[in-house]
């Protein structure tokens, strides 16, 4: 664990300007430096650095952060490795604190787990590509096209049809089998000490940082079953890993976009046509977990199951994460019976991308092939899509989409839009009507709000009039929760140096980007009166929420009998808000 102090010691030492500048070229534009986006392909500069702020942005794909969090997304690592990273930049030794036996212990366990695992990957590369033993798998991966550099590339392996091959390498190693038998690649039977995987093509698992975590093999002929995995161990969690990440993260960060597909021989067929962006399941399907690593490396993700019932399956139940996570997602849809290998090996890579090009979004294709399972054609069977669709549908987070894919379901249907909100439950799908924590975070920006928020983090007498006034009475969502983090975050003093520490308390990445995105071109308030602009702003809040009191006022109005005491009592009130509203 790094001590804060030491955090801290980095953010002061280091500069941003000359973190981005080893990975970005860029030039001086105002108070700012921009240049192209590592993060995404762009051929006009959106990538802004702010040196004063120590943060950067981009209002291309959205990132934004500081030193840490740049290095983070540039070399895949997590706080603490980037924390380290810097600090060697900067000159600082790091000492942690002293770890635990038991953490020691942990520690060293896992140091022998890794060395089993490169043992193990060394000796099944051997078999392939060395050892007669061999030679069979040699011929399948020609007859699948799988040349030498490709089978390299995934360093991929083969284990031989012995009862005991890897466990009798791992002792001529000194490896301690019973150590190596909790990471499930040898077992301890009757007879002995006995390998998992015997006549198997073997594909090495890695982590995101290309270190061999667990194995996968796959049988040359047609037993079952086709594959087998690693059992799950210290360094390896199904659920949270997708093959190939490692090799697909360069092409992810110039794409802005990852394609998802189910096996390792998919993986393998895009990644030998050139698409390189892609990662697969563990033989798994895809989890929460998975969902937000990949949100974390893109900002649109692309499925690629299978077609039969089980892929379907799988691709519905991606479609609630993605929705869940607030991320687009999209189906690419393959001719009936091809899966990628299949249909690379009749096609060119550019019919592939026309594929991908032609990819529905997953609630539209889900939608349709549910009509296609469940024909609309009678009452029963509508209401029985509706069931379906509307807990999906309350996912949707942006307005717009929902008000679209209301009318197009109404449509597809055949129903009146009002029996569907009345299914809902009564529900007026708008950003208004939507309950503060399902309102959308992708938004296009709201700028009084903006400005006060960055008026909060420059001026710390705003910070006190505004806490007094209440953030919940000038901010919405998702502006509120950054005016608390603000507050709870800023001291009394001078803010400045503090902004980089605020980022980093930001858990959601929506935030971050948000706040990075206000404060990287904040110098124009330099000269502002603060004082002029929150009272106008809480006037301008004042106006609209009387507005709004008196439209409900006159919706209500509408239905009622002039001659009620309720028309009356309503009519005061109306009166009394008019008043209110001229005097301001």
């Amino acid at each position: 664990m790094i001590p804060e102090e030491k955090v801290r010691e980095v953010a002061e030492r280091i500069s941003i300007l000359e973190v981005v500048s080893d990975y970005v070229q860029l030039r001086r534009a105002g108070a700012n430096y921009v240049g192209l986006c590592p993060f995404h392909g762009e051929k006009t500069p959106s990538f802004n650095v702010n040196p004063a702020r120590e943060i950067f942005h981009c209002f291309g794909c959205g990132a934004g952060g500081n030193a840490f969090s740049f290095i983070m997304k540039m070399e895949g690592v997590g706080f603490p490795e980037a924390v380290k990273l810097l600090a060697r930049k900067a000159g600082i030794e790091i000492e942690e604190r002293q770890l635990t036996p038991a953490e020691r212990n942990a520690q060293d366990e896992r140091q022998q787990f890794q060395r089993i695992n490169d043992l193990a990957e060394g000796y099944f590369r051997a078999v392939l590509v060395q050892e007669p033993a061999g030679q069979v798998a040699r011929t399948y991966l020609r007859e699948r096209g799988v040349d030498e550099a490709l089978s390299a590339d995934y360093r991929l392996g083969f284990a031989p049809d012995r009862w005991d091959g890897l466990a009798r390498h791992l002792k001529a190693q000194g490896v301690d089998l019973e150590i190596a038998q909790k990471l499930g690649i040898i077992r301890k039977g009757d007879n002995g000490w006995h390998d998992l995987f015997r006549n198997r093509l073997i594909f090495p698992i890695r982590d995101h940082k290309g270190r061999v975590i667990a194995f996968a093999g796959r049988v040359l002929d047609a037993s079952l079953p086709k594959y087998i995995n690693s059992p799950e161990s210290a360094l390896y969690h199904k659920s949270a890993v997708l093959f190939g990440l490692d090799m697909a993260l360069p092409a992810i960060r110039t794409e802005n976009s990852v394609i998802i597909v189910e096996g390792y021989f998919d993986h393998l067929a895009l990644y030998r046509a050139g698409i390189r962006n892609v990662a697969a399941t563990c033989g798994t399907a895809l989890t929460t977990t998975h969902a937000g690593l990949i949100k974390r490396h893109a900002a649109k993700v692309y499925t690629l199951f299978d077609s039969d019932a089980a892929g379907i399956k799988a691709t519905f139940r991606s479609m609630e994460l993605f929705l869940e996570q607030r991320m687009p997602a999209y189906v690419i849809t393959l001719p009936s019976g091809d899966d990628p290998d299949s249909f690379l090996a009749k096609n060119p890579v550019e019919a592939f991308a026309a594929c991908r090009d032609k990819a529905r979004p997953v609630f539209d294709h889900y939608v349709r092939t549910l009509l296609i399972r469940t024909p609309p054609d009678s009452v029963d069977n509508k209401v029985r899509v509706m069931d379906e669709v509307i807990p999906r549908f309350r996912k949707i987070a942006d307005p717009v989409e929902r008000d679209l894919y209301e009318k197009e379901i109404c449509r597809l249907l055949g129903i009146a839009v009002h029996a569907f909100r009345k299914r809902l439950g009564g529900m007026n799908v708008t950003a208004r009507d939507l309950p503060a924590e399902e309102r959308p975070r992708t938004h296009q920006g709201d700028r009084p709000q903006e400005t006060l928020l960055a008026l909060m983090v420059r001026y710390p007498e705003a910070r006190g009039d505004i806490a007094a006034f209440g953030v919940e009475k000038l901010f919405e969502e998702p502006y509120r929760r950054l005016a608390e983090a603000v507050l709870a975050s800023l001291d009394t003093g001078e803010a400045s140096h503090d902004v980089h520490c605020l980022l980093d308390g930001l858990e959601d990445p929506d935030q971050k980007r948000i706040l990075s995105q206000v404060l990287v071109n904040d110098e124009h308030l330099a000269d502002m009166d603060w004082r002029t602009v929150f009272a106008s702003y809480k006037r301008s809040r004042e106006q609209r929420a009387l507005h709004s009191s008196t439209r409900d006022i006159a919706a209500r109005l509408a239905v009622l009998d002039p001659d009620s005491e309720e028309y009356a009592a309503l009519l005061q009130q109306a009166d009394a808000l008019r008043t209110r509203k001229s005097k301001l």
